[in-house]
């Protein structure tokens, strides 16, 4: 009874849109207590080879509606659950190492979700565990190619491939989805789930970054193009969120601006001082002549 109601949950998870999947947490608690009555929610050598397959289809249909559902912690936890199943050998059909299957699209997604929250440290221990195996998949090279072009400061590459084409599947394409109301609702989600996390927006962060540490102003046009935003009304709340002023035609780095005016008054203590010990080595040449 369990298993049949579980192969026509699943039946019904595979049917759901990409954009209408409102009913899918339910319908997933459903199939995980149908796993459990199949003891085979956690896999062990026990468990049947069709359970097995069973249990990782609906966990990895759980992956998926997570990232269309923007839910990155839900989709770290059905990550985590899959990988026993990942390290069981039984020559199950779904993503059991098989070239450019589900394991290296929930693994390839997972990376580019580190990717995203700037884990490096995360991502490539992710990487190394992969042992090779699936490295040739799209899913597994297209968050590596982002990280080495992150780590080269090639931005304009970055923005390329989350672009059409280069990205390999409708889930990883919802990493390159952003908004100014996204900018907004992470900052109002701080501290909390940043279910709207993406790529993009750590891209921008640290554009934005080197940008405060560079400059301490520029103009709104070419901020525009540099942090690659739409308008320069975009850039104007991008500003706002940074705590940057707008004005003049220029975004202006409050911090970049403190640390000059902190530069000066320096240089002028400096000056005051060497003319004060100059002084002073005057009216000892004078006392002395």
């Amino acid at each position: 009874m369990a298993e049949k109601e579980l192969k026509s949950i699943i039946a019904h998870l595979q049917s759901l849109k990409p954009n209408n999947l409102s009913t899918a947490p339910s319908l997933l608690s459903r199939a995980k207590l149908a796993l459990l009555k199949l003891d085979a929610l956690i896999p062990s050598s026990k468990t049947s080879p069709a359970h097995l397959e069973l249990a990782q289809t609906v966990l990895e249909l759980g992956a998926f509606a997570s990232i269309h559902l923007r839910d990155t912690d839900s989709f770290t936890r059905y990550y985590q659950y899959l990988q026993p199943f990942y390290s069981l050998q039984t020559g199950s059909k779904h993503g059991r190492g098989k070239k450019g299957g589900n394991r290296e699209k929930v693994t390839g997604l997972y990376l580019l979700l580190l990717l995203s929250g700037g884990d490096y440290a995360g991502f490539h221990t992710v990487l190394e565990g992969l042992e090779g195996s699936g490295e040739e998949s799209e899913f597994i090279a297209y968050p590596v190619r982002l990280e080495q072009a992150l780590m080269e400061g090639s931005y304009d590459r970055v923005w390329g491939e989350t672009k059409g084409e280069r990205v390999p599947s409708e889930e990883f394409g919802v990493f390159s989805e952003v908004s100014c109301a996204d900018m907004r609702a992470m900052k109002a989600l701080e501290g909390a789930n940043k279910t709207a996390q993406v790529l993009i927006n750590t891209i921008r962060s640290e554009i934005a970054s080197c940008s405060e540490r560079a400059y301490p102003s520029l103009p709104i046009s070419n901020a525009k193009n540099l942090l690659f935003l739409d308008s320069e009304g975009a850039v104007v709340q991008f500003a706002h969120s940074r705590g940057w002023v707008a004005k003049d035609g220029r975004i202006w780095f409050p911090e970049q601006e403190a640390e000059n005016a902190a530069a000066e008054r320096d240089v002028v203590s400096a000056s005051g001082a060497v003319i004060e010990n100059t002084l002073g080595y005057a009216r000892k040449l004078e006392t002395i002549v």
